[in-house]
C-alpha cells in the first residue's frame, strides 16, 4: 500500500495549529482538509475521548450552522490519534484565510453552556462526554495558539 500524505508528515517537529492536509478536486469543485491540531503529537497527552466527543459535537453543530460558512462544510471530526479534528470544507481555503472561522470555533466551544445532540435519541455514546473538559482544551487552543499564530502554526514543516 501507498503511505498516505498525512503519514508523510513528520510528527516529531509539528506544532498546534491550522493547517492545509490537503486539496482534493471532486468534479469542478475544490475540497479542502484541514488538520486542527489542538495538541503536540507526541509531546502533551492527547485529548481524552470524552472532551473530542463533546468537541465533535458542539463544533460540528456551529460549523454547519455558521452564516457564512455553513454551506461549505463537508465535515468534522476528531482523529484518530486524539490530538486535534479534520473539517473538510467546499472551496480551495488556506490556513490564514481559514484562522478567523477557527477561532470563532474555539470560542464557541470555551462558551457553551450545552452539549448539541447529547441525548440517548441523538447520540450512539451519548454519556461519553466532558463539557468541563472540553471547554478548558478549547480556551487553550484559542489563547496559546489560534490567537497567537504565524507560520509555524500554519504550514505543516518541511519532510525530512
Amino acid at each position: 500500500m501507498k503511505k498516505i500524505e498525512s503519514f508523510q508528515i513528520d510528527h516529531t517537529r509539528l506544532k498546534r495549529g491550522v493547517y492545509v492536509s490537503r486539496r482534493d478536486h471532486v468534479r469542478e469543485q475544490v475540497v479542502t482538509t484541514l488538520d486542527l491540531r489542538w495538541k503536540e503529537p507526541n509531546n502533551e497527552p492527547a485529548l481524552i475521548p470524552e472532551a473530542s466527543h463533546t468537541i465533535e459535537h458542539i463544533g460540528a453543530t456551529f460549523l454547519r450552522s455558521h452564516p457564512q460558512f455553513g454551506s461549505e462544510i463537508i465535515y468534522f471530526g476528531p482523529m484518530g490519534c486524539l490530538t486535534g479534528f479534520y473539517l473538510i470544507v467546499r472551496g480551495g481555503y488556506d490556513s490564514a484565510e481559514i484562522l478567523p472561522l477557527i477561532r470563532e470555533l474555539a470560542a464557541a466551544i470555551a462558551g457553551a453552556d450545552t452539549i448539541p445532540g447529547a441525548t440517548p435519541v441523538e447520540c450512539g455514546n451519548y454519556q461519553l462526554m466532558d463539557l468541563p473538559t472540553a471547554r478548558r482544551e478549547a480556551k487553550r487552543y484559542l489563547d496559546e495558539v489560534l490567537d497567537r499564530a504565524d507560520t509555524r502554526n500554519l504550514v505543516y514543516p518541511a519532510s525530512t
